[in-house]
């Protein structure tokens, strides 16, 4: 797997055919990039369910200033680091080893808010809704942030409080929505 665009445009990611890690195949990931890259420059990145840290890589090499790259696989963790050292990305790259439900909770603990939030997370674990819900209830996207859903199985509405689909895009039997946080 490789990065697909940015200054790291070519450069290999590894770990990504690591037992339980499902890459983003590159056309999606191409089309969610360019759906997004008017939120890319400068911004505070979380890639919650991170595995290899394809999606929040590609976002440094577009310009994001920072990004949090949050997953509990022992394995694919140590994938991610070896990726973020070979990248040289330390500088901006933040690895958190926590369930999904703790890292939300423990960005919420410490005010750390994002401009966009890239959630790719194990299909068969069916948890949207609970993550849109918990991303609501502790306010963890700034005004007019991103929230980006890739997933199967989950049956997502349009408007979650004050998150209004903003894009969505089928590709096979995957789905894609992009919720944009709109400001009253």
């Amino acid at each position: 797997m490789r990065v697909i665009s940015g200054y790291l445009k070519g450069k290999n990611i590894e770990g990504y055919n690591t037992p339980g890690t499902r890459p983003t195949m590159d056309r999606v990931k191409e089309s969610i990039f360019a759906s997004i890259q008017d939120f890319i420059d400068n911004a505070t990145v979380l890639d919650l369910f991170c595995g290899s840290g394809s999606l929040g890589i590609e976002a440094l090499s577009m310009s994001a200033n920072s990004c949090y790259f949050v997953d509990n696989g022992k394995e694919i963790l140590n994938y991610l680091n070896k990726n973020i050292t070979n990248l040289n990305i330390k500088d901006k790259s933040i690895v958190i080893n926590k369930d999904y439900r703790d890292a939300l909770l423990y960005f919420n603990n410490n005010n750390i808010k994002f401009n966009i939030i890239l959630v790719d997370a194990p299909y068969k674990l069916k948890v949207m809704e609970e993550v849109i819900e918990l991303v609501n209830a502790y306010n963890l996207l700034l005004d007019n942030g991103i929230l980006v859903l890739e997933y199967s199985f989950d049956k997502l509405k349009d408007k979650y409080n004050n998150l209004i689909l903003y894009k969505n895009k089928k590709y096979g039997d995957k789905y894609v929505n992009i919720y944009k946080k709109i400001v009253d």
